[in-house]
């Protein structure tokens, strides 16, 4: 299953891939949520090849997903892949300056199923694909908004 949003920031794209990689704070935020979050890697700054393990609970199961960094593009791109028991996932998100302070968000995700349930799973997700993609588009919308927050306050 494929999901692909885009929605313009009012940032300039450094400043909303400084945001993105910003890995440390997306650590935090996973585990206010609940997440158990471990790096897997001793690099000490942001480059592919940087890894982490997520433990958390979804649906009454808990979950374990790897996730890898791929690909690291300064302002332009990120590429993450996620392994898990029953699915793999890759994220792709890119970065297009629009303007001077105007960056449009590009994000893909690609769902292969590992297991019959998961098929069955991104099944029934396929199903209400609109309902789906809205929350998705809703989702990134939040963020989008979050760094917009973020850069008019480090203006000031």
């Amino acid at each position: 299953m494929k999901l692909t949003t885009k929605q313009d920031v009012e940032a300039p794209a450094a400043f909303v891939f400084a945001v993105l990689t910003d890995f440390e704070g997306w650590e935090r935020s996973a585990m206010r949520r609940g997440a158990d979050v471990t790096r897997t890697d001793t690099l000490t700054t942001p480059a592919p090849g940087m890894g982490w393990i997520a433990k958390f609970a979804y649906r009454g199961r808990d979950r374990t997903v790897s996730i890898r960094l791929d690909t690291l593009d300064p302002s332009t791109a990120l590429a993450f892949s996620g392994l898990s028991a029953v699915a793999d996932a890759q994220v792709k998100v890119e970065l297009l300056g629009l303007a001077a302070k105007r960056t449009r968000l590009l994000i893909d995700i690609d769902l292969t199923p590992k297991t019959f349930g998961a098929r069955l799973y991104l099944q029934s997700l396929k199903l209400a694909r609109v309902r789906v993609e809205r929350n998705f588009g809703q989702r990134v919308a939040q963020l989008t908004a979050e760094i917009d927050d973020r850069y008019r306050s480090s203006v000031r």
